[in-house]
């Protein structure tokens, strides 16, 4: 039995080394189809990799950093197969800014539901606009110590490399952890599919026309990102945010819709600040919303167990016996939710009045 253990544990940490390896290297792949050139320098709008790092790391801990690393390098030999400094500072870069945002997020208490503002917050500041600091800093410093890069060209580089990391962070991650954490319900009700279909068709029409129209209509993503966050919180508002993103981006790239016209500069700075201000709302917004629900579901609960103690101390009863695994926690929700660290049957995907009820955090894995 102790041999047949030893012998999975390695199974285990390689099949899960190749998975994380697998999806950075097609994510990479990916975020390579579409760039932009700004002072020489071509660079992705978003780079998915990142997100699929960060998601990895907070799922399986710090193990899987290897497939992090392998994936950075065969990405990076995709695009050119000599080892220059400034390749091993790219790739020594793409491995510590993830292992980075992970400990910071460890440290705060992150938790992968994303159901509380803080969580929301610590994403936002501390794993993405704070973490890939070192992956744009080596990735544009050795450039430009080494001679080929220009040290007046260093700060817009970097802020472009800078935002690109940050992106793959605030879109990719949220999409990634609400995937691990969704649990599907058998029987939703009939209007939440109504509502979800609704949401669905007017993403499908208003989005492409906001991201290709001559005429400048970006803001008519907000509207659907507040409808989808109220409705169906981190769900609703993170995959209409990722689709805006994408769709945006190819419009930047080919220089059609709002971007046609402009100069590199001009489609760099407007399309990151729409990503940027998009992703913020989608995932504060949904993290707020989602909050003052489990707040308020934790109210009621302890509200109705309360009323039950009245009534048996009223008919000369004792109260009842309540289980020592039940809570009430404002900041956590209730004890009686689902499957630890999953959602449960009114997931946010179907439940778009009710929402997840993240009772039992659990949490994170570092194994």
């Amino acid at each position: 039995m102790v041999g047949t253990e030893q012998l999975r544990r390695p199974a285990v940490f390689l099949l899960r080394t190749l998975a994380v390896t697998a999806c950075y290297y097609g994510a990479g792949r990916l975020g390579l189809l579409r760039h932009l050139v700004v002072e020489g320098a071509v660079f992705s709008p978003i780079w998915p990799p990142t997100g699929v790092a960060v998601a990895a790391l907070l799922v399986f801990g710090l193990s899987c950093w290897p497939g992090i690393a392998l994936g950075a390098f065969l990405v990076i030999l995709s695009i050119t197969t000599s080892l220059t400094p400034a390749v091993i500072g790219t790739l020594a870069g793409s491995t510590l800014a993830p292992l980075c945002a992970y400990l910071l997020l460890n440290r705060v208490g992150f938790r992968t539901e994303l159901s509380r503002l803080r969580d929301g917050l610590a994403l936002v500041f501390l794993g993405a606009l704070a973490a890939m600091t070192i992956s744009a800093t080596t990735g544009v410093g050795i450039p430009v110590l080494t001679g080929r890069l220009a040290a007046g060209d260093f700060w817009p580089v970097w802020l472009a490399w800078w935002v690109g990391d940050a992106m793959g962070v605030l879109i990719v991650t949220p999409v990634l952890l609400l995937l691990y954490n969704a649990r599907w319900h058998p029987h939703p009700a009939r209007w939440r599919w109504k509502e979800a279909t609704a949401l669905v068709i007017a993403v499908a029409a208003l989005v492409p026309l906001a991201t290709y129209s001559s005429v400048s209509l970006l803001f008519l993503v907000y509207p659907l990102l507040i409808w989808g966050a109220l409705r169906f919180q981190l769900a609703g508002t993170m995959l209409c945010a990722l689709l805006a993103s994408v769709l945006a981006t190819l419009a930047a790239t080919d220089g059609t819709g709002p971007f046609a016209g402009l100069s590199r500069i001009e489609v760099m700075a407007k399309l990151q600040a729409f990503n940027g201000a998009m992703a913020l709302t989608a995932l504060l917004l949904s993290a707020v919303i989602t909050e003052q629900r489990n707040t308020r579901r934790s109210v009621e609960r302890a509200c109705q167990e309360l009323v039950e103690v009245l009534e048996h101390l009223t008919a000369g009863e004792p109260p009842p016996p309540r289980p020592a695994e039940e809570t009430y926690d404002a900041d956590q929700g209730d004890g009686r939710g689902p499957h630890p660290g999953r959602a449960g049957p009114d997931a946010p995907l179907l439940d778009a009045d009710d929402g997840p009820d993240h009772g039992a955090h659990r949490p994170r894995e570092t194994r």
